[in-house]
């Protein structure tokens, strides 16, 4: 039950074949600038990884490409959506 996602780049490569490190940085075809809550930090998808040396690495795991240092708090994709812990609240299965 893999999930392929499709990435912002066409390469020769399947998505599960890159690390992380190696993923491409999105393109300003996909950034969208936004000053509400709607930013990638607040994003379902958004996820952040311990890179080499323990250096963060911000990601969009819908486009499986980086998101570059500062963009998380100052832009978006045409796929954001809210945080499920944000619409559903922590643990709703014990609710």
């Amino acid at each position: 039950m893999g999930l392929h996602l499709r990435r912002t780049t066409t390469p020769a490569e399947s998505a599960g074949d890159l690390p992380i490190e190696e993923w491409p940085y999105l393109d300003q075809e996909v950034l969208l600038a936004t000053r509400s809550r709607k930013v990638f930090m607040t994003c379902h998808w958004y996820r952040h990884h311990a890179g080499a040396n323990c250096i963060p690495l911000l990601t969009c795991q819908l486009h499986q490409a980086l998101i570059a240092k500062g963009e998380h708090l100052t832009h978006r994709c045409q796929g954001w959506t809210d945080d499920m812990v944000r619409q559903r609240g922590w643990a709703p299965e014990v609710a």
